[in-house]
């Protein structure tokens, strides 16, 4: 009786050929099928498989497998991906077959003729769907035509229904109930001031409420901002920035390197909160070369003092 099974004759002729190669590895070892399993650490089911054509062997039993036999791993590995390739055309002919299949499945039975109607014993042609002179059963007129077109009408009737009521719900909550925020508040007189109507396209603050808040980002910033006085600390320069439009001023370093600080501080106050008076800002990144603070509100252009602390231990002002 022969050791190995005949291969399946679907099996892809270069899987057959890697699936032969491995059955010869085998051969020549000696070894049964077990032992291989038990030495390369797969199981003996598994091997089975590999080597009737079944599944595709892994690449790491492949290689298992040449250093218990003591194959070349690179030949095998060769032969391996030859063997994978293979596995991966037959894979996606079964896919395409199985498609066809079902596709040819699904139009039989689109295209079948239905079946008749079972007819009830005894019974014949009936003019208008009974013979004359046939009572009329118990219910039959709800069967009839007109009943057919009843029934939806009640149901359309009840969906309207509903329908309505989940309208005036949905009324109720967004427009009869709606919640404090929605409604429209006055402005008391310090919002109105700060946020004055007729402020430039782009620019989102101006007073108080630029305090604390990026310049570049609120708009007041590049054009719209000046600057009113400068020092150079070592190699780095210290500028007092100032937006008219905005009413704010805020500092600036440039040339600047990780660890240097810029602090902006108001020396002539033009009713800022106390806690708005002061700002600071730092070069976070070794790639950045400047920084600037945040905005500090000011009645005019000499309203702010900047002060710079380099990382080297140089530190100046600019007033």
């Amino acid at each position: 009786m022969p050791r190995w099974k005949a291969l399946p004759e679907e099996l892809d002729p270069g899987l057959a050929e890697f699936v032969e190669e491995l059955r010869r590895l085998v051969d020549r070892s000696g070894l049964s099928v077990a032992a291989v399993a038990d030495r390369t650490g797969y199981g003996r089911a598994s091997w089975e498989r590999y080597l009737g054509g079944r599944l595709l062997a892994p690449k790491g039993a492949v290689l298992a497998l040449a250093e218990v036999t003591g194959t070349d791993p690179d030949r095998l590995t060769a032969g391996w991906e030859l063997a994978e390739r293979a596995w991966r055309r037959s894979e996606t002919r079964q896919d395409t077959t199985g498609e066809a299949l079902r596709i040819a499945q699904a139009r039989r039975a689109s295209t079948a003729p239905a079946p008749a109607p079972a007819r009830a014993p005894g019974t014949g042609a009936r003019a208008g769907g009974r013979l004359p002179g046939d009572a009329v059963p118990p219910g039959a007129r709800d069967r009839a035509p007109g009943a057919r077109w009843r029934r939806p009408a009640v149901l359309l009737t009840a969906l309207a229904g509903t329908l309505a009521v989940v309208l005036g719900a949905v009324w109720l909550t967004s427009d009869g109930e709606r919640r404090p925020e929605a409604r429209p508040r006055a402005k008391t007189p310090a919002a109105a001031a700060s946020t004055a109507p007729s402020l430039p396209a782009g620019v989102r603050c101006a007073g108080d409420d630029c305090v604390g808040k990026d310049p570049e980002r609120m708009g007041c910033g590049g054009a719209r901002a000046r600057t009113t006085t400068s020092v150079t600390v070592g190699t780095t320069l210290v500028e007092v920035r100032y937006s008219e439009v905005c009413s704010a001023a805020w500092g600036r370093i440039v040339r600047a390197a990780r660890g240097d600080r810029v602090t902006v501080r108001v020396v002539a106050p033009a009713g800022a909160t106390a806690q708005g008076r002061v700002q600071h800002g730092f070069v976070r990144d070794a790639a950045d070369t400047d920084a600037y603070t945040p905005m500090v509100r000011v009645g005019g252009a000499g309203g702010a003092e900047v002060c710079a602390v380099l990382a080297s231990g140089l530190d100046g002002c600019a007033e």
